[in-house]
């Protein structure tokens, strides 16, 4: 269920814990444990996108978590490109995406259908799981032309985006990975409500490949790596033990905050973090673009497209309108 939560406004000072603030990805490491990852706090941000849309509840809160976690995921590319997480399901909400653009744009997208959504709603089943059904989660990393797309698939059948993320690395990166995402709204002074959410991502990452080394259990070869156990090694094991501690509120709190939350947890072992990456809410539809688009059209497809003696397109993303005069495409003769 989503959860509202009352806090107060907190705008941490340079030195402080939370100086990184909302809408920056904070990446750190733990030497001892030999552990990466990025942690994050989304606010205004976040907000934007889900509020431009007015999704329903459950759909936004949906959507949050995708953000959070392609955020996490695609800021950690080390080259000019784009991180795409996109779901096509039967559920009630049958498609997620979500494109982050180095080095800071985001942008969102959900297409539900709103009467199973408020059958769903109805009957007190709203999940993750019931929300998206069985589908695929798609994550694909672009490096733009001239290059060969990277694409990971995870089968979703009552699994929810936190899970299938760990699949996905499970079976794909084969890199022992753990991680928590938390959405909801914050309560601020004077009763508006905003959307927050946060995540923490972790992974195992030591110099000597055999500490990634799992037990030995029965089912041999033939085992699927979507049930692959953790390693064994004894760092990856405490990780794994300070993240379950971890409460969905600390994420989204922001007098928390993200390198507070981190101290917190990995203090005993001398945690440090990193200069924080921003992210903001940035389309990368323009005018030319669509027209290019546009222009590839048939003649018959521009007559289809005129209504009213104009083309008027809206970017699903971030809902900005174009106008255009359908004498100005060669297909329209």
């Amino acid at each position: 269920m989503l959860e509202t939560v009352q806090l107060t406004q907190h705008k941490p000072k340079l030195g402080e814990f939370g100086h990184a603030g909302d809408d920056h990805v904070v990446p750190f490491a733990i030497d001892a444990l030999d552990v990466r990852g990025r942690a994050v706090q989304l606010g205004p941000m976040l907000d934007a996108i889900l509020s431009r849309h007015a999704y329903p509840e459950p759909v936004a809160r949906l959507l949050a978590e995708a953000c959070v976690l392609t955020v996490l995921l695609g800021t950690s590319l080390k080259f000019e490109g784009k991180f795409i997480l996109q779901t096509r399901t039967d559920g009630p909400v049958d498609m997620l995406v979500t494109d982050f653009t180095t080095p800071h744009a985001l942008r969102a997208y959900a297409r539900y259908d709103a009467e199973r959504l408020d059958a769903l709603v109805a009957a007190g089943e709203v999940s993750d799981e019931t929300l998206l059904g069985a589908g695929v989660l798609a994550l694909t990393i672009d490096q733009g032309a001239h290059t060969q797309r990277y694409q990971g698939i995870v089968q979703l059948d009552g699994t929810s985006l936190e899970e299938a993320a760990r699949i996905y690395f499970r079976q794909s990166e084969q890199i022992p990975t753990d991680l928590r995402l938390s959405v909801a709204k914050l309560v601020e002074p004077g009763g508006r409500e905003r959307w927050r959410a946060g995540g923490l991502l972790a992974q195992f990452l030591p110099q000597a490949p055999e500490r990634m080394r799992v037990a030995d259990i029965p089912g041999g070869d033939g085992d699927s790596a979507e049930f692959a156990p953790e390693p064994i090694d004894n760092a990856w094991q405490e990780t794994l033990a300070l993240l379950s501690t971890v409460e969905p509120t600390e994420l989204i709190d922001p007098t928390v905050g993200a390198e507070r939350l981190l101290f917190r947890l990995f203090h005993e072992h001398g945690v440090r973090v990193f200069d924080a990456v921003e992210v903001a809410d940035q389309c990368s539809c323009s005018q030319d673009k669509i027209h290019g688009i546009l222009s590839g059209f048939t003649a018959e497809e521009i007559r289809e497209s005129t209504e009213d003696g104009r083309i008027r397109v809206a970017c699903e993303f971030c809902s900005t309108a174009y106008d255009f005069d359908p004498a100005a495409f060669a297909g329209s003769n």
